[in-house]
């Protein structure tokens, strides 16, 4: 096999390889995510959430998963004890990290203060789910990671201790 054609093989298996698009150590990442939480948790009186590099490897752990079915399903909460979890998807780039956590703070249009999961406007709990658990009072941390393969971008974030507590007050 020829030199030329041998680079030719490895940069085309590494750009099909799925690579995080934010890492979980990019400072700049945290801080934006973070912050959007801690501006929507201000709004509604929760105090604001730390950034907890554990929880944001945690959710990084599983992007891959994501990857493979190419579709939002929550992983299972057996392997996330203490935690909950919010997830977000679009096509490669099309969404920054801020727009694809909006679509979670977009939810509180359905919002109705309440004790879960009688909260939302719709009379669905699942309508308002994400951006309850943005807000949820009792939540302390959050870590979140954005991972991109497949085609799409993934971001995936978790929370401790975990909200969405039936018969609970979201704030």
């Amino acid at each position: 096999m020829s030199v030329r054609r041998l680079l030719v093989l490895l940069c085309v298996a590494a750009a099909a390889m799925p690579l995080p698009a934010a890492s979980i150590g990019d400072s700049a990442f945290a801080e934006r995510i973070l912050a959007l939480h801690n501006r929507e948790r201000a709004a509604v009186g929760a105090p604001p959430l730390q950034w907890d590099p554990l929880l944001a490897e945690s959710a990084a752990s599983y992007g891959p998963t994501l990857m493979s079915l190419g579709r939002l399903v929550h992983s299972p909460r057996a392997t996330r004890p203490g935690q909950r979890e919010n997830l977000a998807m679009a096509s490669t780039g099309y969404l920054s990290d801020q727009q694809l956590a909006g679509m979670w703070v977009a939810e509180k249009h359905h919002f109705a203060p309440g004790l879960f999961p009688h909260v939302s406007r719709t009379g669905n709990w699942e309508d308002v789910a994400h951006y309850t658990q943005m807000v949820w009072k009792g939540t302390t941390h959050v870590g979140c990671a954005l991972y991109r393969g497949g085609g799409n971008d993934y971001l995936i974030c978790r929370y401790s201790p975990p909200g969405n507590a039936d018969g609970k007050p979201v704030y």
